[in-house]
């Protein structure tokens, strides 16, 4: 949750989500199916279908020799909302109505799967009587998640397995390490241990409340830990036990703490939502700990943060942090993320007004000086002058507001879905191969998805155009009217996604 921190890359670590990884040319074992309903793939797909899948994978595996990464597509969901519920802290809680209703129609029709809700939902001052684990409007909440349910996606609340506010009256300081806290907007949170067995007590509980309380589909989790590799205070805390193998490497306590809150969220039927810090991911050495996981908050460069992440082990969901980071187009974010096997978050919900930053009696440690406080009021005065819209709907997304940012996530998602249906084989940022007839130029990145077509997502992150030449002619993906063809221009900054054509 640290926003001001550099951008730093991590190591490989965990697999995330139901997806099988392996490197080029190995086998990978399938994890356990889910108790959903089974995919078209398993389902729908007819000898035909089969036949096509399995032979456009065969042509990448024939033809692809080296890649950074080969991964097949299992239970993912790409389309993921950050959903501002209001403000907090506030005046008077939030209560959803009407305006929910249709929002949440907009999203359905949108095309989005998954529902994140961030801090806001609950009552971690302890302002209206709840606390960080309990819903600001229990009843509103459960109405929500209703709502949620009815349109056919799932929802995920937030929490912590390390962060409390310290000023909470159920905080004891032997849980934390002395001077590890996170003071930024109105949080004065200590960073509780997750080696410690009294901390540990306490929490785990009570995020088992929050999956089974408000009938939730599992939890965003901001992990509330700095990493070994950063650590600046090594004194312990005085209820915290070595029990693990603790590098720089090696996260030990807070991967085996991670590693129980998934399973229950698993042994639930849920999902698992992970964000560590700026661009981490867990050190976890290799532990399983998380389906999705969140980057970018407080990273400043798109592009660094795109090359720290994409090896990462998917399903990674990258949302550059507009307080920080600048965008050139409202394309840029789907260059960044689609050839590796990502795709950005759309934010929504209600217009994030900023009042949060200046509620009478709440204290703002940072004052004047603070970031977020600072960004809450330029969201005022922006929300203030533009009472109508168009609205800015978080912390992390544009003040002024970018009237074409909806519009563009969905246009870049009916892009995306056929690129990873259920059962793709994903070979990313491919090397050496036979499918184009001369060496990608410098800056170009691309990569394959084989399913019942055959799609190549290609960009140029350079800043000149770029030509390229596939062996084979293709047509852009979701055009039905353009001739197949062989070269293509890239012009600088750019993404296109191909469909090989159809022959026969």
């Amino acid at each position: 949750m640290d926003r001001r921190r550099f951008l730093t890359t991590g190591i490989e670590g965990a697999i995330g989500g139901a997806i099988l990884s392996a490197a080029p040319g190995e086998a990978a074992s399938p994890s356990p199916p889910s108790a959903s309903a089974a995919p078209p793939i398993l389902r729908t797909y007819t000898a035909e279908d089969h036949r096509r899948r399995l032979e456009n994978i065969a042509r990448c595996r024939r033809g692809i020799r080296t890649c950074l990464r080969k991964h097949l597509v299992a239970n993912y969901l790409p389309a993921q909302c950050c959903y501002n519920l209001g403000e907090y802290p506030c005046r008077k809680p939030w209560d959803p109505g009407e305006y929910d209703e249709r929002e949440l129609d907009r999203l359905k029709e949108h095309g989005i799967q998954l529902i994140q809700v961030f801090d806001e939902w609950n009552d971690s001052l302890r302002l209206f009587g709840g606390d960080k684990y309990t819903a600001l409007n229990p009843a509103g909440f459960r109405r929500f998640v209703e709502m949620v349910h009815r349109r056919g996606m799932k929802i995920l609340p937030y929490a912590s397995p390390c962060f409390l506010q310290r000023t909470d009256p159920d905080f004891r300081q032997e849980w934390s390490r002395e001077g590890d806290n996170l003071v930024v907007g109105y949080w004065n949170m200590a960073r509780c241990s997750p080696a410690s067995p009294g901390w540990r007590a306490y929490v785990l509980p009570r995020l088992l409340r929050i999956l089974d309380d408000y009938g939730a589909d599992g939890i965003y989790l901001d992990g509330g830990y700095v990493s070994n590799a950063r650590k600046r205070i090594h004194a312990p805390a005085k209820d915290e036990i070595v029990a693990f193998e603790e590098t720089a490497q090696h996260d030990g306590a807070f991967a085996d703490l991670l590693a129980l809150v998934y399973a229950e969220v698993k042994r639930r039927g849920g999902v698992l939502k992970l964000h560590v810090d700026a661009a981490d991911q867990p050190k976890t050495a290799g532990l399983r700990v998380y389906d999705y996981l969140w980057v970018g908050e407080g990273v400043g460069n798109a592009d660094a943060l795109r090359e720290a992440v994409k090896d990462y082990p998917p399903y990674v969901v990258p949302c550059i942090d507009m307080t920080f980071a600048k965008v050139e187009t409202d394309d840029e974010p789907y260059l960044h993320a689609i050839p590796y096997l990502q795709f950005p978050m759309l934010q929504a919900g209600r217009p994030f007004t900023g009042e949060r930053g200046m509620i009478p009696g709440v204290s703002y440690p940072g004052g004047e000086q603070d970031f977020w406080v600072r960004r809450c009021r330029e969201a005022w005065k922006h929300y203030q002058a533009h009472p109508n819209g168009p609205y800015t709907y978080g912390g992390w997304d544009s003040v002024p507001s970018r009237p074409e940012a909806r519009p563009t996530h969905a246009r870049w998602l009916a892009r995306y879905r056929p690129l990873v249906e259920e059962g793709t084989w994903a070979w990313i940022e491919i090397g050496q191969s036979d499918l184009f007839a001369r060496p990608l130029p410098k800056d170009v990145v691309a990569s394959a998805f084989a399913n019942r077509d055959l799609h190549l997502a290609v960009a140029n992150y350079g800043r000149n155009a770029a030509e390229i030449e596939t062996a084979e002619p293709f047509v852009p993906s979701g055009e039905t009217t353009v001739a197949p063809a062989t070269r293509w221009t890239l012009p600088a900054r750019t993404l296109q996604v191909l469909r090989m054509a159809k022959t026969g």
